[in-house]
């Protein structure tokens, strides 16, 4: 099962405090992936990625990035793992799926 890549996607209160906070621990803005006026950004620090979102998520999110959401789900539904917002089989293209590990810790699956 290939996952793709991950990164943390943060719930944040206020991006522009976030993202002062993140840049002086050395993160940067990922060029064309969100903005300040969007209210989400990615942020990179060398091959550490975090993703800043306001009023996106409710909490912080375990993100993977997949090349093909539609077979991990499948794969998932046979191992018995409650999916709580599933995508369409029947299409392709772009899609997420929405889990939680036992701990309750949100898990995003999205393909681009």
């Amino acid at each position: 099962m290939n996952l793709g890549q991950n990164y943390l996607a943060l719930a944040v209160k206020d991006i522009s405090a976030s993202l002062a906070f993140y840049q002086k621990l050395g993160f940067e803005p990922v060029p064309d992936c969100g903005g300040i006026d969007q209210k989400w950004l990615m942020l990179k620090n060398g091959e550490t990625q975090i993703g800043l979102f306001q009023g996106m998520f409710p909490e912080n999110v375990i993100t993977f990035n997949p090349p093909n959401v539609r077979s991990i789900q499948k794969s998932l539904k046979v191992e018995g793992i409650q999916i709580d917002n599933e995508c369409d089989e029947t299409n392709t293209g772009p899609a997420y799926i929405m889990l939680k590990d036992p701990d309750g810790n949100q898990i995003l699956m999205d393909q681009h």
